[in-house]
C-alpha cells in the first residue's frame, strides 16, 4: 500500500512511532482494523467500491 500524507505528519508520526517502540506498518495495520469495526465494512456493499 501506498498513502500520500504530508512530510509534516509523516515525521511525527514516525517520531511517535519510534518512541514506543512500534513499527509505522504495525499501528497503520492495528488502525485499518479499528476504522473498519466502526464501520462495518465486512457487511458493507460499500466495501467494494475501493
Amino acid at each position: 500500500m501506498h498513502i500520500s500524507i504530508a512530510d509534516d505528519l509523516k515525521k511525527r508520526f514516525h517520531a511517535a512511532c519510534a518512541l514506543r517502540g512500534l513499527k509505522m506498518s504495525q499501528v497503520v495495520a492495528e488502525l485499518i482494523e479499528q476504522w473498519l469495526k466502526a464501520n462495518d465494512a465486512s457487511s458493507s456493499a460499500e466495501s467494494n467500491s475501493f
